[in-house]
């Protein structure tokens, strides 16, 4: 009683206050009446309930998000979201099917019908597309060809369609792989009908969902599909990161190498220009990458996992 600052009456007065505003979910307005108070008195003996610690507000979330570091990412790096899953790191699948539920959430709560959505490619997408169950039925577009991994069966052309078919909206995709031999066969490519279709719907993408991979150290399909001295001649230029293709360097800013010219996909001006890029990411070593893709504005959201995040602040 002491502590609190209040005598007998105040304090019984006080807890039967915040009794009927936390507990019984009565309004200011209807406390007033009841205790014959004005608002501004019942405000101030709410207020002093939590001053006093009488009254502790805990924000909790049920399920595996981890709300509190999700509000500090996000607040960090002025996100549009930002959703850090609360999760073990050290099962690289297990991570992926968390990370692609959230991100399948996060759609089915933001995308709307006048949205157009943008699918880049990378393992957590098709997480993503296999947790999905609604969404809006709005037009899908491939912003990338196809990266083919030895420990993976489908392709960006699925990961389109199937999301497509979730909510019945159009599926714009083409049969073509992401890194070609040279610049003239991509050349040749980019002017198939169904590649110039896709790439052209692009430009009406609002919403985009991609992967970001890391190239120092290598954590990228990119990185994974090229010779070493393609790698080599990348480090030189300074390149930390990969945003579906889009090579940028440690300030943010889209790094051109002789790699750009033989990719078939959105390139960085287009990406630049969606309101909305959402990147699934995970493993701890991202984290330059990461901050190099926000910092230059490629990415505007994340969907990551706690460690990851930390990571990510700890370097801000």
């Amino acid at each position: 009683m002491a502590s609190s600052g209040m005598g007998p009456a105040q304090l019984v007065l006080t807890a039967s206050i915040a009794r009927r505003y936390y507990l019984d979910g009565k309004s200011k307005l209807d406390i007033a009446e009841e205790f014959n108070l004005s608002r501004f008195k019942v405000a101030r003996l709410l207020e002093a309930a939590r001053a006093s610690g009488m009254v502790h507000v805990e924000i909790r979330h049920p399920g595996n998000v981890d709300v509190d570091l999700s509000g500090r990412l996000q607040e960090a790096f002025g996100l549009r979201h930002a959703i850090v899953v609360d999760t073990l790191d050290d099962d690289a699948a297990l991570l992926r099917e968390q990370i692609g539920r959230a991100a399948a959430d996060l759609l089915a709560e933001i995308v709307t019908p006048d949205d157009v959505l943008g699918l880049g490619w990378a393992r957590s997408l098709l997480a993503m597309s296999a947790a999905i169950t609604s969404l809006p039925a709005c037009d899908v577009v491939q912003l990338t060809g196809a990266l083919s991994r030895p420990d993976v069966d489908a392709s960006s052309i699925e990961l389109v369609r199937d999301v497509a078919r979730v909510g019945g909206g159009q599926a714009y995709f083409f049969y073509a792989p992401m890194i070609v031999p040279d610049a003239t066969t991509a050349g040749v490519l980019l002017r198939q009908p169904d590649v110039a279709r896709a790439l052209d719907q692009a430009a009406a993408v609002t919403k985009a969902v991609v992967g970001l991979g890391s190239w120092d150290p290598p954590y990228s399909t990119v990185w994974d599909a090229i010779t070493p001295e393609e790698r080599s001649e990348l480090g030189e230029l300074g390149v930390v990161a990969d945003v579906s293709g889009v090579l940028l360097g440690a300030d943010g800013h889209p790094v051109r190498a002789s790699l750009t010219d033989r990719l078939i996909g959105i390139d960085a001006a287009g990406l630049l220009k969606i309101p909305e890029v959402i990147a699934l990411v995970y493993a701890d070593e991202k984290a330059a990458a990461v901050r190099a893709a926000v910092r230059g504005g490629y990415v505007t959201g994340l969907v990551t996992h706690t460690s990851l995040a930390r990571a990510i602040l700890e370097g801000s």
